[in-house]
């Protein structure tokens, strides 16, 4: 066996995954560098490396130039590069540059990346596993898209989705209902497509009405060895993307092991290296289908990590190294519950809308047992107006459903954080509701219970007083005691 050792790793990302990352780099005995671009010259993420490297005025345009990132790698002698989610993670060129450059990236081969990157390729890939695909499409052909896609529709009916072949992380993703609207969607989608991905190729799926969104995390080295760690539900989502994550997927246990099984028949299938993310949807009959492979670390992964117990980047550094996998499945024991929210820094009321530019002046997080932190916020942070609006994501561990609920619950409350609006108010109603305390929910939980939006936001008196005292120790003086 051929092991390249690694002694420091450049993360070319930023916020809370730039840290999660370092922080597993130095578990591992490693040096980490971090880049920046100007507006995060003060981030978290600079200061949790061992060096940072500036990379430009941004705003984003830096963490995703290749020549850059592979720059900074060799300016600071680093062996190996680490994407993280986001930016770059999921494009083959930087993969396929830190090859030729005698760079090992941390994560699975460029043609991979690329191949599974393509919807249709994985879709095919799928089938020869034997594994059952939602129908679809082919790529809609650019000179005369809408004729394809009626061909379709009338064979298949409606609602379908339609998808961008490049697509990633709940983008590049819209519900079709009728004709008229696939009609008027198709050049709009092909033009967002393109903005987002650098290519505007189309495809259509049926869609299917209140499925669940299971996903199964999976680590494959590069001598065959594969295992897969459990399901996660990543059903409750707003706009295709993800707000809660939850461990195990609380489906029939039968469907869960075929679905486990299917995600590593489709890894061996595709030769598959690293850490991945296999995604299904599962109907209200219990039928499962292939719906993605993501290949890079999900956001996700914490709740993975607080039912395992396996650390998943540090997995991932020792698979690129050349190491084996140091775990069979028979080692891979899920006990528990985990449930993980991600506390942004937007206006649930307004659709979400981003606090971009407002100060974080008093933050206090909850603690005690079961509960997981990953955050770039701290008092005094800025929200950025710049990139996303994640403060910090909330992971708490339970022996069960009822004891994860309530401990999350009593998570929430515990926040304090004061200047920007957040997603905290909204879901601590969505904890307090029947279906959800049921474990009922399925990728239109949201659009079923819109009482969830209808919160009045309560200033506690503990963050009154907290506010007080950072005014005064701002001022240097009491500004209401005059």
């Amino acid at each position: 066996m051929e092991y390249k050792r690694i002694k420091k790793i450049l993360v070319a990302n930023r916020g809370e995954i730039a840290i999660r990352i370092c922080r597993a780099i130095h578990e591992e005995g490693l040096e980490a560098v971090a880049v920046y671009e100007t507006p995060d010259q003060e981030s978290r993420h600079i200061r949790e490396a061992d060096e940072a490297v500036w990379i430009g005025d941004g705003p984003r345009k830096d963490y995703l130039d290749i020549d850059k990132i592979i720059w900074a790698a060799k300016k600071t002698d680093c062996q190996a590069i680490h994407p993280g989610y986001g930016f770059l993670a999921e494009n083959p060129n930087l993969a396929k540059a830190c090859e030729e450059e005698g760079l090992i990236f941390i994560g699975p081969h460029y043609k991979s990346v690329k191949d599974l990157g393509d919807k249709t390729i994985s879709r095919a890939i799928a089938q020869k596993a034997g594994i059952p695909v939602i129908p679809g499409s082919s790529v809609l052909p650019q000179e005369n898209p809408i004729e394809e896609a009626i061909k379709f529709v009338r064979k298949h009916g409606f609602p379908v989705m339609l998808k961008a072949v490049a697509g990633g992380g709940g983008r590049g993703i819209r519900r079709i209902n009728s004709e008229q609207e696939l009609i008027e969607q198709i050049p709009v989608a092909e033009k967002e497509a393109i903005a987002a991905f650098g290519d505007g190729r189309l495809y259509l799926e049926k869609c299917l009405i209140r499925p669940k969104h299971v996903e199964v995390q999976i680590l494959a080295d590069r001598y065959g060895n594969i295992v897969h760690l459990g399901t996660r539900d990543c059903s409750i989502q707003r706009r295709h993307q993800k707000l809660v994550e939850v461990a195990p997927a609380m489906i029939d246990p039968e469907v869960e092991k075929r679905i486990c099984e299917a995600a590593l028949l489709f890894a061996k299938e595709a030769e598959y290296i690293n850490a991945g993310t296999v995604e299904f949807l599962v109907d209200q009959d219990g039928n499962f289908y292939f719906m993605e492979i993501n290949t890079r670390l999900q956001v996700e992964h914490t709740v993975t990590e607080l039912i395992t117990g396996i650390d998943i980047v540090r997995r991932q550094i020792r698979i690129a190294e050349g190491m084996p996998l140091d775990i069979k499945q028979k080692d891979v024991v899920c006990r528990g519950c985990a449930i993980e929210m991600r506390i942004n820094a937007e206006d649930p009321k307004r659709d979400f809308a981003p606090e971009g530019g407002k100060i974080v002046s008093v933050y206090q997080s909850p603690g005690g047992p079961g509960i997981r932190l990953d955050g770039i916020v701290y008092q005094g942070y800025r929200i950025p107006k710049e990139y996303d609006s994640l403060l910090v994501k909330l992971s708490v561990f339970g022996f069960d459903w009822k004891e994860a609920t309530s401990r999350l619950s009593r998570a929430l409350r515990d926040f304090i954080i004061v200047g920007p609006k957040t997603t905290i108010p909204f879901y601590l109603r969505l904890v307090e509701e029947k279906e959800f305390l049921e474990g009922k929910f399925d990728t239109e939980y949201l659009e079923r219970h819109p009482e969830l939006f209808d919160y009045r936001p309560l200033e506690r008196e503990e963050a009154k007083i907290a506010k007080l005292i950072a005014e005064i120790h701002h001022r240097g003086y009491n500004p209401f005691a005059m």
